[in-house]
């Protein structure tokens, strides 16, 4: 499984951080949430952390969208 890639995040002045993936928005974390985020970021492995955070976390057993000619259009 390859390593997720293409993360970034945004601190915002109100508090909140933005996450996105590929230049694309992919989350946003608010409160408790966002500190606990942040905590966890700067102590692990960033990539990982913000893959698990916005959902596009793979687990080894998904297909990939195009592998089945029913999904290729």
């Amino acid at each position: 499984m390859p390593r997720p890639q293409g993360f970034t995040y945004t601190e915002r002045a109100d508090g909140s951080v933005t996450i996105s993936h590929a230049g694309r928005d992919a989350g946003v974390l608010r409160g408790a949430r966002a500190e606990q985020f942040l905590a966890e970021v700067t102590s692990g492995d960033a990539q990982l952390v913000m893959a698990r955070w916005t959902g596009n976390y793979r687990r080894g057993n998904e297909r990939q969208a195009r592998s089945h000619p029913r999904n290729q259009r």
